[in-house]
Order: structure tokens, then sequence, then C-alpha cells
């Protein structure tokens, strides 16, 4: 495999077609495709909104709450006062965001009628009005000591509320602007500070997208590639490479609904049927730590004492007789993801490893909107996805909640316990130190009941070239997008 990409590389470095000189080229694996903030769910998406859009809060790497366009105070336990910062950035028309804003975009996530995956985690709002010239109230239908880690969606203008297609023509207020959408699917952006424009390019082959960092056609290159394109890129003269720990929760998941995957022998057999260190090793070269939620144990509202579905194909093979399957009643699954090169190169390793007790998986890979359009509708058995930025502990209601299921979450396996709703709810409005207990049980029931197979995170990796001031951040973001420049070096 190795000597396959290398010689493909070898053969393609040809005729070079350097890129604008004035112009940062982001190559990516994925591209955008939803500029709202309110609706957009996938990571691709997310991470370009959080540039061009400001939220009332932003949050540090151990998910806890800071002040973004506002501060806020706790009046009661159910009422928050958002007081806007006299030194928030301006909408792209140069006008200054206020509280109407801050209320149209909240109450519009509010609305069923918007379909707004936020909605959920948004729910317990009973009102949210003005409160002066700079200043929002929240009141709630019950306590919530955590609420202001929940207001991290991008601020809209009230006024492109209303016939106006946000996904397409973006309006915030974020440190970048959108400029407009390129015949490739991509986008262009300008930096407000000082003009600086980045041309975000989706190139899904990771090998063509290590190629055109090579001849200069693109300048900056994050995650998404195999470890022998790392190596490759380690040893080429003018490329610099960096390395951050990773938040990124890589998971396989599961439709509960369906009569097979219900048995939970069944999915017991596939976890340990998952040799995730070989993969962590010879897909990502080391560049991976095994994980057993999506937290990471370091976190707030993490949970330390998860035991791992261990690597064990015969007692995979034991749980899969135990469900009824042997070698004249063969196992037959379906697993979907994307079309991008390197998961489907983890799909075809999960479908040897599986082979190997006895489970035959059929891949089927489809571009990323009708893929992801397919686990939303929950039209799958299994699918493998990542979470990508996740910081706060609304992620487990988002993610397990059964009032979470699509369009109002993320429960996308249809999972449904009684138990880890009741502990939810408790969380969300205990002190942090109870608080932090209650989502470690959590974690450690949806655990037990094997909702998902956990497998990695990810480690954010750059690759550059002609840049200076780039570096990958824990949750995998793009704001270092705002310190990034062509170096004169």
């Amino acid at each position: 495999m190795v000597k396959a990409a290398v010689f493909l590389l070898a053969l393609l470095l040809g005729a070079c077609q350097p890129a604008e000189t004035d112009v940062i080229v982001f190559a990516v694996a994925t591209p955008p495709g939803v500029l709202d903030p309110r609706l957009a769910s996938d990571a691709a998406s997310e991470r370009i909104n959080n540039l061009l859009y400001e939220s009332l809060v932003a949050l540090d790497d151990n998910g806890r709450a800071q002040p973004g366009m506002s501060t806020w105070q706790r009046i009661t336990p159910t009422h928050y006062r958002l007081t806007l910062r006299p030194q928030r950035a301006r909408f792209w028309n140069n006008r200054l965001p206020g509280p109407g804003d801050v209320v149209a975009t909240y109450r519009s996530l509010l609305d069923s009628a918007l379909g707004s995956p936020h909605t959920g985690a948004l729910a317990h709002i009973e009102s949210v009005t003005t409160a002066g010239e700079d200043a929002v109230d929240f009141h709630l239908i019950r306590p919530d000591p955590a609420f202001p880690t929940r207001l991290t969606i991008g601020i809209v203008p009230a006024e492109a509320l209303q016939g106006r297609n946000l996904s397409r023509e973006p309006l915030g207020s974020g440190s970048f602007v959108f400029v407009a959408w390129r015949e490739d699917g991509g986008l262009l952006l300008e930096r407000r500070r000082d003009g600086q424009r980045i041309a975000v390019v989706p190139v899904a082959d990771p090998t063509m997208r290590t190629l055109k960092l090579i001849r200069g056609e693109a300048q900056l290159l994050q995650n998404d590639l195999p470890s022998e394109l790392y190596r490759y890129l380690a040893g080429r003269p003018g490329l610099s490479l960096d390395e951050h720990a990773g938040t990124t929760f890589a998971y396989l998941g599961f439709n509960l609904a369906d009569p097979i995957l219900a048995n939970p022998d069944v999915r017991l057999a596939i976890a340990h049927a998952i040799d995730r260190q070989a993969i962590i090793e010879h897909l990502f070269g080391g560049r991976a730590e095994p994980a057993e939620s999506v937290l990471r144990p370091q976190h707030w509202a993490g949970s330390d004492d998860l035991e791992a579905h261990r690597y064990d194909p015969e007692l995979a093979r034991d749980y899969l007789r135990r469900a009824g399957y042997d070698a004249a009643k063969p196992l037959q699954l379906s697993y979907k993801t994307s079309t991008d090169a390197f998961r489907l190169r983890i799909a075809h390793v999960l479908q040897s490893q599986l082979e190997d007790i006895g489970i035959r998986l059929k891949i089927a890979s489809y571009d990323w909107g009708t893929f992801f359009g397919d686990i939303k509708n929950g039209s799958f058995q299994m699918y493998g996805l990542a979470w990508v930025g996740v910081n706060t502990p609304d992620i487990l209601r988002y993610a397990f909640h059964s009032d979470s299921t699509p369009p109002g979450g993320a429960n996308r396996g249809r999972y449904a316990s009684s138990e880890v709703d009741a502990l939810i709810e408790r969380a969300e409005v205990a002190d942090p130190d109870e608080a932090s207990a209650l989502y470690a049980e959590v974690q450690r029931r949806v655990h037990r009941d094997l909702v998902y197979v956990p497998l990695w995170y990810e480690s954010n990796v750059v690759a550059s070239r002609g840049l200076s001031g780039y570096r990958p951040t824990y949750d995998g973001s793009y704001l270092a997008l705002n310190a990034v420049s062509i170096s004169n070096d």
C-alpha cells in the first residue's frame, strides 16, 4: 500500500499548476454543506461556521464556558441575562449585532418548523427577550447550571432569517466573510482583519490532496490522510508537519431498531472482532488513541473506568453462536460510509476483521450528502462516523437521550433507556461535582449497553507549505486560520 501510494504520486508529479500567490488553498476531504449555524451538525460545516459567525459563549479545551460576544449573569436558577460586549465584531454590513439578533436567532432555533438538530439541547428555554440596549434575558423551564455552555451557536442577523437561504449565502459577524462558492463545490472566504483569502477546496482522494500540496496547488492539509502519505510528506523539503492530540471520536454505529442488531450478542461479537490497535498502528501510523467514550477520560464530565471490549476473535465467535449464527447460517450485515478514500480503507479492514469471525459485511459508500442523509433518516444497519470538536457533556443528551432522535438530535441509533434519560436530566440541573458523577454513570451505561463500538480518538495532523502561524488544535477546528499567513521565507 505504501509503495502503491508513493508510486502513484511519482507518476502524477508532472506538470504543475501553481496556486494563486495571494490565496491560501486549503484542501479538505469533505466540503461544508450547511453554512447556517442553526442547521449544521456535520463537522465540516460546523468548522466553517465557527469562522463565519460569532457566538454568545465560547468554550475552552475542557468544555468550560468563556465569554464570546457576551458575558452572563445568573439572576435566578431559571433566569440568565446575557450582556453583549462592547468590543464584539460587526456584521458584514458594518452593523453591530444587537439583542434583537440574539432573540431572533434563538427563537428560530426553538421553532420546530426549522428542524434544527440543536433544538433538543435548548428545549428547556421558556422565553428569550430583549432586556435593554445590550442585553437579552433567557428564562428557563427548569434550573440549568451549565446553561451558558449551550449558547455556542452563531448569531444570525434578524433580517436574514426571512427569505434568505443562509446555507448558501451565510451572513455573520465572525472573523471571516463568505465571498463565493467555487465551481468545484468549495468556497472562498476572506479574513476580515486583513483581507487574506482562503480557498476551501474539496479533494476527496487523499493521494490527490497530497499531490496538490507537493506541487504547490494547495498550501494546507489537515487530517484524513493515511499514515504512508504522512511519512512521505515528512521527507519532502519545503513542507512542514505538525501534530496535536485530539478529541475527534470515531465509532461504529448500530441501528438498534434493526432486529438483528437489537440483539446484544451480535453487537458484542462485532465489538470483540475489531482489532483497534492494529488499525491505529497500520492505518493511522500511531496517530490515534483507543477510546471508550465520546468524552475523553480527562474531561471534567468524562469517565476513566470504562473497560475496553478487547480484541478476542474466539470470544466474538462465541457471542455469534449464542445469537444463532454459524458457518451453516452466516450473518450478513451492511455498513455505510462516505466515499472518502481513507474511510473506505478503514471500512475494508473492518470487513476483513469481521469476516474472520464469520460475519459477511457489505460495504456501501456514498457521497457525503447522501451518506449523512441516510444516517439521519435511520436508513442503515451499521455505519462509521466520528464526533468532532466535542467539548461539553451536552453531547450525551444530543446522542443518547430518547428524545434526541433526528431531526431533534443525533441519537441516530434510536437508543432508548429511561434510566439513561433520567441520569442525563438529573445531571443537567445538578451542581458541577454531582453532574460530573452523573455524566460518568451515563457513559458507563451506554458502554454497557454497547450503543456503538467506540474506536479511537484521532490526532490532528497538519501539513503545509509556505505558511506560518497555523497550529492544529485539540478539537480539530479551523480557528488557526485566524493566525495563518503566507511565509516570506
